[in-house]
């Protein structure tokens, strides 16, 4: 577009000064020749619209939207068109309470109020992406600036709507997925509306207020420490278990032998062993003392 215009101006100024009268008459011609050649190099150019891969080109002319889009690649277009071009690859939009982390400087995380009263500070991160037949319904109803107009207050609108119903702490614990699963539904049904595909919906970070902190942290140490003192119990009561067993065992045992041993059975008992003490090779001779006939037992050796 820039070729056409500088062309179409050094035109009409070589024919403003295609007067014989004029000191500069003789430039007109030249001034032609260089206006026409920059024309034909603005066609050639405007003509010709490239795109580039992940995106699609919207033409409008005269504020005039048409349908159908361009698709990646060289498209030939009317030169007088203009060529609004969307990104249809998976694009993010961050709000987070650091600074330049999300989209826009500064804290720009989300303050709710959950169904306690309590204020909730919410990091989210939302993942989604233009539909390629819609972009043009989406710079006809919407614009360009389809992330200011549509993602960023339906995002932050359907947070606060949905965290009314839930109480801080089961939005920082055990309701947190489903609390996720919620907003999800309810953003993906708004954003398909709107030509806007939502892929995934991530809840970063969820801050409580100190106070609520310090309780839930002091709960949390209680049921480990109640949890621990479980744990210390039943392993005292398996030990006296095994304790018990092990004394139950071996009064069966005196018990048992209380009642079956016999005097010529301790005498074999007895003989045995000296008769093992007598084979060792550190004795030579073995004098058993007792009641009645005593052996003697002599080391062969």
């Amino acid at each position: 577009m820039f070729f056409l215009t500088i062309g179409v101006i050094i035109l009409i100024v070589g024919f403003a000064i295609n007067t014989p009268s004029l000191q500069f008459s003789r430039f007109s011609r030249p001034l032609k020749v260089v206006g026409i050649i920059l024309i034909a190099i603005g066609l050639a150019f405007s003509t010709v619209k490239q795109i580039d891969a992940g995106r699609v080109g919207v033409q409008s002319l005269f504020g005039n939207v048409q349908e159908g889009t361009l698709t990646s690649g060289l498209n030939f277009v009317n030169p007088l068109v203009e060529v609004t071009e969307f990104d249809t690859r998976t694009q993010n939009y961050t709000m987070s309470g650091v600074h330049d982390e999300g989209k826009q400087a500064g804290d720009d995380a989300i303050r709710v109020l959950s169904s306690d009263g309590l204020e909730v500070v919410i990091d989210l991160t939302v993942l989604y992406r233009v539909q390629p037949d819609q972009a043009p319904t989406i710079l006809k109803k919407i614009g360009a600036n389809y992330e200011d107009v549509i993602v960023r207050p339906i995002t932050r609108t359907r947070i606060r709507d949905i965290a009314a119903y839930y109480e801080a702490v089961a939005l920082y614990s055990t309701k947190r997925d489903e609390f996720q699963g919620k907003i999800f539904k309810a953003i993906e049904v708004d954003f398909k509306t709107r030509g806007l595909v939502l892929e995934q919906l991530l809840v970063r970070n969820i801050n409580l207020p100190e106070s609520v902190k310090k309780t839930i942290e002091s709960k949390i140490n209680a049921e480990q420490e109640a949890q621990k003192m479980q744990f210390v119990l039943q392993k005292e009561k398996q030990e006296a278990e095994r304790k018990r067993v092990e004394a139950q065992g071996i009064s069966d045992y005196q018990r048992i032998i209380t009642t079956t041993l016999t005097d010529k059975q301790l005498q074999y008992e007895m003989i045995k062993a000296q008769k093992e003490i007598a084979t060792s090779p550190n004795t030579k001779i073995i004098i058993m003392g007792g009641k009645g006939n005593t052996p003697m037992i002599l080391n062969d050796k």
